[in-house]
């Protein structure tokens, strides 16, 4: 998917806004919520997540720092990473 990255930035900045919906392609996606409290939307199947504080990981620890992480997910596949912003491609 050629403009994942633009796609991707557009949901971080909502999801890190706090707003409740997020508009790509001229359609508006709900962002939902997990029980654990953590935002995703799913996107043809994408899913755009942000990451849980919660976990023991590295990732986890950065999250409860202060850092603003979402991750993009293909089936079981980590496509993307989006971190304060800066997104990493992780299919390289």
């Amino acid at each position: 998917m050629e403009d994942l990255k633009d796609k991707g930035m557009k949901v971080f900045n909502a999801l890190f806004e706090g707003k409740k919906k997020v508009e790509l392609d001229e359609i508006e996606y709900e962002i939902k919520k997990f029980s654990s409290g953590v935002k995703y939307i799913d996107y043809f199947g994408y899913r755009f997540i942000e990451q849980n504080r919660n976990k023991k990981s590295e990732w986890g620890k950065k999250a409860r720092e202060g850092h603003k992480i979402m991750w993009i997910i293909k089936g079981r596949r980590y496509i993307a990473q989006i971190i304060d912003g800066k997104f990493n491609d992780l299919k390289k």
